[in-house]
């Protein structure tokens, strides 16, 4: 088996502000590097258009209608002041649902061995009734909950080491034990949560990173708190929000990660899936804002993917 990519054209039809970090320009740099020769073993798959009832998962129907409401015929539509809508928006944040929810399917059928989702909107700040941070709706949580009532998973886990805190998986999951979620992140940095004292029913496990800290912080983060958590809780499928934004060149944030240490999580996790959950492993993408640093971690991480 081989790891499967999905994508899709809409992903680059949902638009933001001019000067907006969170731009059709990350995914084409994304596409130029797994062009390289090295990727020719990719299984590159058109992303799905999701099912609109598979939102409610992780989001109740009324705040669903409200974002779908809020959909600019043209040009765009504010929910706050950092997320837009445009008029295709409702179809690319559905073809993300598609594609993180066909992801979990083929890994349970073994129709891949992992796979990575090129998509956007990110997902992991959209919490169970709020729209923000770039975010629409939480891919990564409806892909757990897809897990659980299609394919029967008792125990997910997502992973989540973007450099900004997953708010919104946190509180969609915060009270739900058949739920891991583990976050590295920057703190204090938007969105403020992700202290180590929030620990939900004790299936959440933040561990914040100091500005201007890097690689062993990073690592030891992983190695102290990440990975026992996940062979405590033994789950079924690791789910990873997989922003890149700890980048050393990314303008949002202060970690100073290159494309190895992407590369070494990555293993890490794969260990992890290959002793607890029969290799299952699905790759979200979350932030990851400098092109340069964006495309070359994508680059490592997909590769590691592929090595098995």
């Amino acid at each position: 088996m081989t790891t499967r990519l999905y994508t899709h054209p809409i992903y680059l039809e949902h638009l933001t502000t001019p000067g907006h970090p969170e731009r059709p320009d990350r995914l084409r740099a994304i596409e130029r590097a797994l062009d390289d020769e090295a990727f020719e073993m990719l299984d590159r798959v058109e992303a799905p258009m999701g099912d609109e009832r598979t939102i409610l998962y992780a989001h109740p129907e009324g705040f669903v209608e409200n974002v779908r409401r809020q959909v600019p015929v043209e040009g765009f539509a504010r929910i706050d002041g950092d997320t837009t809508l445009s008029p295709k928006s409702w179809q690319a944040a559905l073809t993300a649902i598609g594609a993180a929810n066909a992801a979990v399917d083929d890994v349970f059928a073994g129709n891949a061995a992992n796979v990575f989702v090129a998509s956007r909107p990110p997902g992991h700040h959209a919490e169970k009734t709020t729209a923000m941070g770039f975010c629409l709706f939480n891919n990564a949580a409806i892909a757990a909950r897809h897990a659980q009532r299609d394919h029967g998973a008792e125990r997910v886990a997502i992973v989540d080491w973007d450099v900004h805190h997953g708010n919104g998986t946190q509180d969609i999951f915060w009270d739900d034990p058949t739920v891991l979620y583990c976050s590295t992140h920057q703190m204090p940095l938007f969105p403020g949560t992700g202290a180590k004292s929030e620990t939900g029913v004790g299936n959440i496990v933040n561990a914040p990173l100091a500005p201007d800290t890097g690689s062993d912080h990073f690592r030891e983060a992983f190695r102290s708190r990440v990975l026992p958590a996940l062979d405590r809780f033994a789950p079924d499928l690791i789910i990873i929000s997989a922003g890149f934004d700890a980048h050393h060149r990314d303008p949002l944030a202060e970690i100073n990660l290159t494309e190895a240490d992407f590369d070494w999580a990555t293993g890490q996790l794969m260990d992890s899936a290959a002793r607890h959950s029969s290799n299952r492993l699905v790759s979200l993408l979350e932030g990851g804002y400098d092109l340069h640093g964006l495309a070359f971690s994508v680059a490592a991480h997909v590769s590691r993917l592929m090595k098995g």
